[in-house]
């Protein structure tokens, strides 16, 4: 009399058990590389900085003085080392 099938509602538990279980790995996953782009961020792209843009950088952060960053600022422009 009775069978050890499913019969409708046991087919529609895993059914959307089989679901939420594909949902939830895939919120997953991508959750996942998402956290990761933010412990690893990729390397900015684009042209590196400028020799005279990275002296400006050092002179703004008060790393050297304003007589140093003239003096290799001239170097720069000029082409030539000290």
């Amino acid at each position: 009399m009775y069978d050890d099938e499913f019969g409708g509602w046991g087919y529609a538990l895993m059914l959307t058990g089989m679901a939420l279980f594909w949902g939830l790995l895939i919120v997953g996953i991508i959750l996942l590389i998402r956290y990761s782009h933010h412990l690893f961020p990729a390397p900015p792209t684009g042209s590196p900085h400028s020799a005279e843009a990275l002296l400006a950088e050092r002179f703004a952060r008060g790393e050297i003085d304003e007589q140093e960053y003239r003096s290799r600022l001239n170097i720069l422009r000029a082409g030539r080392t000290p």
